[in-house]
């Protein structure tokens, strides 16, 4: 079969996903529709956004569906009418199996993690939280439970020390990108073969983030508090709890710092301001120095934008 004639149908919601499904319609393949999540409320007036591959794919002309409830019967005959040979998932959500084994040759999802590990909802930001020095993609074969199908293909991508959660992403979209329409390639052709995952009670999870799950451990190693800060940069933030002397309180987000591992007898976490254009915080094993945050209804500043309007000479680290 060639490409013309082998239909796809391409799932997925936010701009990882839309960077995926711009490099399918670039290669040629047939779009035969585009599912999506319905839009949504947001901003103070609560106006309907639509999803990033929403927007692109009205702009391509493509066949929207935006299902509330994907084990609709109604929803089922149109997905059934489209015939697809194929669907491809990209950040999407759970598919009911009536959904994922539809096609003749089943759905393949784009995961940005080298699978088994961090399997689940954030592989990214999970990752670099950890610590680890590699990452990648991989394209899978979807079956019952999440993340666990045959492997198709994969590729690695090298984390350094200086990259945040936003530069993985950009990085691992573009490769995904790629290794999906290599992989759709390969399943047209035959020339693919999947391979069971490996088994192991020692697997990395990528659980979801919660608003907790962004607190910064102040009581954790230099190198670990970087590593969470970083991992949470731009989204949805690493944040601490701030005390003045009037015994105010609120919520700082600090999205980039840098670190210095030095020994030193400063309490932990505390403030240390050593000019008027940066602060450092010592931790267990050194200090971090804050490069760019924000306030409660605030924008994003540098910190020396930020020290230019605001003493910090009266807050404590709760």
């Amino acid at each position: 079969m060639d490409k013309d004639n082998f239909r796809i149908v391409f799932m997925g919601t936010p701009e990882f996903a839309q960077e995926s499904l711009l490099r399918i319609i670039e290669e040629g393949f047939n779009v035969a529709a585009v599912i999506t999540a319905p839009d949504k409320p947001s901003g103070r007036g609560r106006k309907l956004q639509e999803s990033a591959v929403k927007k692109f794919a009205n702009q391509k002309n493509l066949l929207v569906l935006q299902p509330t409830n994907l084990k609709d019967t109604i929803f089922l005959r149109e997905l059934k009418n489209l015939k697809a040979d194929l669907n491809v998932v990209v950040a999407f959500r759970m598919l009911p199996e009536a959904v994922w084994d539809m096609p003749k040759k089943g759905t393949i999802n784009l995961h940005a993690s080298l699978l088994p590990d961090y399997r689940g909802a954030a592989p990214i930001n999970r990752a670099i939280m950890n610590g680890e020095q590699k990452s990648g993609v991989t394209t899978f074969l979807i079956e019952k439970e999440i993340d666990t199908g045959n492997i198709l293909l994969s590729e690695e991508v090298d984390i350094s020390d200086k990259m945040n959660a936003g530069d993985l992403h950009d990085i691992l979209m573009e490769k995904g990108a790629k290794l999906l329409t290599d992989t759709i390639y390969r399943m047209i052709s035959g020339d693919i073969v999947s391979v069971p995952q490996q088994k192991s009670t020692h697997l990395k999870l990528a659980l979801k983030i919660h608003p907790e799950d962004c607190r910064i451990p102040w009581e954790n190693d230099v190198q670990s508090i970087y590593n969470h800060i970083r991992g949470l940069s731009p989204y949805p933030g690493a944040w601490t709890e701030i005390q003045i002397a009037n015994g105010e309180k609120f919520s700082l987000k600090i999205f980039s710092a840098a670190y210095e591992k030095e020994s030193h007898s400063f309490g932990t976490p505390t403030i240390i301001k050593d000019t008027n254009k940066e602060f450092r915080i010592s931790v267990p094993g050194g200090y971090i120095q804050i490069l760019e945050l924000q306030m409660p209804g605030k924008k994003k500043m540098n910190i020396q934008d930020f020290l230019r309007g605001n003493s910090i000479d009266e807050w404590e680290i709760l």
